[in-house]
């Protein structure tokens, strides 16, 4: 497809992390397109605005060297497109345009509500990011997000900051870290209005990583008066941090009482069914296709952190176009495997049991006792599928530990697991994702 073809002649010509992050997302409308009019769908009008201002004349210029002819270029939202006509030669026609008064720092435009994956362990901070964003400064002010790393805290920011932008609004997303540097730049160079005329005068502020206000004095002292003279405006504070602002350190208690004055919510880390939908909308994001027991094996595998798991499912791809090879499950786990730190050595019996129990909400007793209760009889299973692949006790020391007769008892045990995994993709993933967390607890 020639559109496709133009896409791969940039991509030659641009540095890879715009590729990626921007034109890899593109869909040339082969349909729609004429010789004078090239049509490419981008999944959000924020990108759509980034590429068409930035590589609209680039791609006018390929598609002239590879046809002789010059055509416009349309850039817009996946099914919103509105019947072409051709604007003038080589112009960029952009559906639909954000408004110009807009302004802000660099927001990630893939980063959006409708690529957030929602799921029980992050629909109360996506609910609360969503309405602040509909209604910035009239709800929940300041709305703190609070988590791990890479649980998707950053990505909420970014989705309200590019909401509001399609709207008009002025918004500043910056870190912690950029925060401080910019003032203390503006400190020593005596231009202290100027730093105080950007953060003190916009929309929204979007403000990530604050938990590295910790000691910073001066640092807490300014945002404090930031933070005042836009909240009393009217505008719309949003902080991110890996821990409840009562839990850091150095914090002077009139700026955490600030931050207390709205909603905290926290982002914990996604259950397994999560996980896959999250590794899925990925995959679709950046046009790539995985079966799902690699999906699965990723998702059992790769922890929680949704940064390193993009990273990994680039990673695949690149390696896969890289030797021209398909991405099969073979192929992933010796990607995956160079990326995982786990010790089974100094596994034992006893911190499977005390894995599963905990996932499973068994007590450990009733795991090691003679209870046929249907829900202690699977968990038992497991733990024996799990000691025979994670330890090198053998069928009748297991047979030993859990009291019974002989090691047939533990072959059958093994069997059934067997069974319930060549059946149901969805509980071999959990039983990845258990074995994942008994050998990431092995190696703390």
């Amino acid at each position: 497809m020639l559109g496709n073809q133009i896409l791969q002649l940039l991509k030659q010509e641009i540095p890879q992390i715009e590729y990626e992050r921007y034109i890899k997302q593109l869909r040339y409308d082969e349909e729609a397109s004429r010789s004078d009019i090239a049509v490419f769908h981008a999944p959000n009008p924020i990108i759509a605005k980034w590429v068409g201002t930035r590589y609209a004349q680039k791609l006018s210029h390929l598609f002239e060297l590879k046809t002789g002819v010059k055509p416009s270029i349309v850039v817009e939202v996946k099914n919103r497109r509105k019947k072409a006509t051709a604007p003038k030669q080589g112009e960029f026609m952009e559906v639909p345009a954000a408004k110009s008064s807009s302004k802000s720092t660099i927001l990630n435009p893939s980063y959006t509500f409708e690529s957030f994956v929602v799921g029980s362990s992050n629909q109360f901070a996506y609910t609360a990011a969503l309405r602040v964003a509909e209604k910035p400064g009239e709800q929940y002010n300041p709305l703190f997000i609070y988590g791990g790393a890479g649980l998707g805290k950053t990505h909420l920011l970014h989705a309200i900051g590019n909401f509001n932008l399609t709207r008009g609004k002025q918004v500043i997303f910056t870190s912690l870290e950029q925060f401080m540097n910019q003032f203390t730049h503006h400190l020593r160079n005596h231009t202290m209005d100027r730093f105080r005329d950007k953060f003190r005068n916009c929309d929204i502020l979007l403000l990530d990583d604050i938990q590295f206000l910790s000691r910073k004095e001066e640092t807490q002292k300014e945002l404090f008066h930031t933070f005042n003279e836009l909240h009393g405006a009217g505008k719309q504070i949003v902080m991110t941090s890996d821990q409840h602002p009562k839990k850091i350190a150095g914090l002077e208690e009139r700026l955490r009482s600030r931050f207390e004055w709205g909603l905290i919510v926290d982002i914990q880390p996604p259950e397994l069914e999560t996980k896959i939908a999250i590794i899925k909308k990925k995959c679709e994001l950046n046009g790539i296709q995985l079966d799902n027991d690699i999906v699965n094996y990723i998702a059992a595998n790769m922890g929680n952190n949704i940064r390193e798991i993009e990273g990994i499912i680039i990673q695949l791809n690149a390696f896969a176009n890289m030797m021209n090879q398909n991405i099969t499950l073979e192929f992933a786990q010796n990607v995956v495997k160079n990326q995982l730190k786990e010790r089974t050595e100094n596994i034992t019996i006893d911190d499977i049991v005390k894995v599963v129990s905990k996932e499973l909400n068994v007590k450990p007793s009733e795991i090691k006792s003679k209870s046929r209760s249907k829900n202690i009889v699977a968990a038992r299973r497991i733990v024996i599928y799990l000691a025979r692949s994670l330890t090198p006790n053998s069928m009748p020391s297991l047979a030993q530990y859990f009291g019974m007769r002989d090691h047939t008892a533990v072959s059958h045990a093994m069997k059934k697991i067997n069974e319930i995994i060549d059946k149901d993709e969805t509980f071999k993933a959990k039983i990845e994702e258990l074995s994942h967390k008994i050998t990431s607890s092995g190696s703390e």
